[in-house]
This record gives C-alpha cells, sequence and structure tokens, in this order.
C-alpha cells in the first residue's frame, strides 16, 4: 500500500493544529479551570474546547490525504480566531494565543489552496 505524500505546508499545518488541540484543551481544562473568574466563564472554556476539537478534527482530516481539508481549515482558523479574540486580555493566556495564531494562519494558508 502507498504512504500519502504530504506537502511541507500541510505537514506544518498538521503540527500547528496538534499543537493548538494540545495547548486549548490543557490551558482550559487546568489553568482557565484553576484561575476562576473569567479564566472560568462558561462561553471562555465553550470556546477553548471547541478551539481544540476542531484543531484536532482538522489534523487528522489532512493525514487521511482528503481534498476535504480545505473547508475543515477554513472553519478551524475561524474558530482560532474566535479562540484568540476570547484569551486576548486574561492573564497568562500567551501559549494560547501563540498557538492559536499559528494554527489559524497555517489554515488560512490550506484553505485558500
Amino acid at each position: 500500500m502507498p504512504q500519502l505524500s504530504i506537502s511541507l505546508e500541510l505537514s506544518a499545518c498538521i503540527a500547528d493544529c496538534t499543537r493548538c488541540h494540545r495547548v486549548c484543551l490543557n490551558m482550559a481544562t487546568n489553568h482557565c479551570l484553576e484561575q476562576g473568574g473569567r479564566h472560568a466563564a462558561p462561553e471562555h472554556l465553550r470556546t477553548m474546547l471547541v478551539c481544540a476539537a476542531v484543531c484536532h478534527t482538522a489534523a487528522d482530516v489532512m493525514m487521511t490525504g482528503s481534498p476535504l481539508y480545505h473547508r475543515i481549515c477554513g472553519a478551524c482558523a475561524e474558530i482560532c480566531d474566535a479562540c484568540l479574540a476570547s484569551c486576548r486580555g486574561l492573564d497568562d493566556m500567551d501559549d494560547c494565543l501563540v498557538a492559536c495564531q499559528r494554527c489559524k494562519d497555517s489554515c488560512e494558508v490550506m484553505a485558500s489552496e
């Protein structure tokens, strides 16, 4: 069975999505819950968890080689942008902001291919 050939851009996007999934899930379920207050606001936590889930899904879809990854990457970029907006202004969210920005940028490239 032949192995799927993945471009460098696609490989980078998979890595960015995987990292964003890990960072958002970890920060939502650890840092934000422990901080409480605005960090633990239901809508903020929902946004972070949805972002983590969609990033994971986007990475999985890209790994299949399906041409449908363009669509999921477009949605992923949009959701990462929402997560960025939700995390801005909260203390100690730099890791999430960096991961979401990188994932958003990579997914925008993949969505436009």
